[in-house]
C-alpha cells in the first residue's frame, strides 16, 4: 500500500515537472505563431499602401477607368481593415480579394504607354512584386509555426500541459481561400 502511494506521488511529481516544461514550450511556440502573424499583417498593409500608390499613379495618366479604381479601393480597405484584426482567415479571404481588382488595374496600364515607361510606376510595380514574395514568405514561416504548435499540444505529456493551461486549441493555418488568391498578379510589359 504504502509503495503504491509513494509511487503514485513520484509519478505525479514527475508529471507536474515535465508540465513545467511543456508549459513553456508551448509558450514560445505560441509566441512564434504571434511574430509569424504579425508579420503577415505587415505585409498585408504594405500591399495595400504600396497599391494605394499604384493606383495614384495609374489615375494620373487615365481618367476614365472609374469602375476599376472603385473595386481596388473597396478590396484595399478590406484588405487594411483584416490586416489590422487578429482572424487569419479574414486576412486570408481579404488578400484574395485584393487579386482580381489589381490584375485589372495592371492590364489597364498595359494600353498606355506613358504610363508603363514611368519610372514611379515601374519602381511601385517592383515593390509590390516584392511585397507578394514577402507575403508568401511570411505566410510560409505562420504556417510553420503553427504546425509546430498544433503537433505540440497533441504529443504527451504536453497535452496534458495543454489542456490543463487552455492552450490545447489548435491555431488556424492561413490558407489560399480561392484559386484566384493561388497566384500572385501577373505583370507584363
Amino acid at each position: 500500500m504504502r509503495r503504491s502511494r509513494f509511487s503514485f506521488v513520484l509519478l505525479l511529481g514527475l508529471a507536474t515537472m515535465a508540465s513545467g516544461c511543456s508549459y513553456n514550450r508551448l509558450q514560445t511556440l505560441d509566441e512564434q505563431i504571434n511574430t509569424a502573424q504579425s508579420q503577415i499583417k505587415v505585409q498585408l498593409q504594405r500591399r495595400a499602401d504600396l497599391i494605394g500608390n499604384l493606383v495614384a499613379t495609374v489615375k494620373g495618366v487615365t481618367k476614365q477607368e472609374d469602375t476599376v479604381f472603385i473595386s481596388i479601393a473597396n478590396a484595399r480597405a478590406k484588405l487594411a481593415g483584416a490586416a489590422g484584426g487578429t482572424d487569419v482567415a479574414a486576412m486570408g479571404q481579404a488578400n484574395a480579394a485584393m487579386t482580381a481588382p489589381l490584375g485589372r488595374l495592371l492590364a489597364i496600364a498595359e494600353n498606355y504607354p506613358d504610363l508603363k515607361s514611368s519610372a514611379n510606376f515601374k519602381a511601385l510595380q517592383d515593390e509590390l512584386a516584392g511585397t507578394e514574395n514577402r507575403i508568401a514568405v511570411a505566410r510560409t514561416d505562420y504556417n510553420g509555426a503553427v504546425k509546430e504548435f498544433n503537433t505540440k499540444i497533441r504529443q504527451f505529456p504536453t497535452l496534458i500541459t495543454a489542456k490543463l493551461f487552455k492552450l490545447g486549441t489548435p491555431r488556424p493555418y492561413f490558407d489560399l481561400t480561392t484559386a484566384e488568391a493561388a497566384n500572385a498578379p501577373t505583370v507584363k510589359f
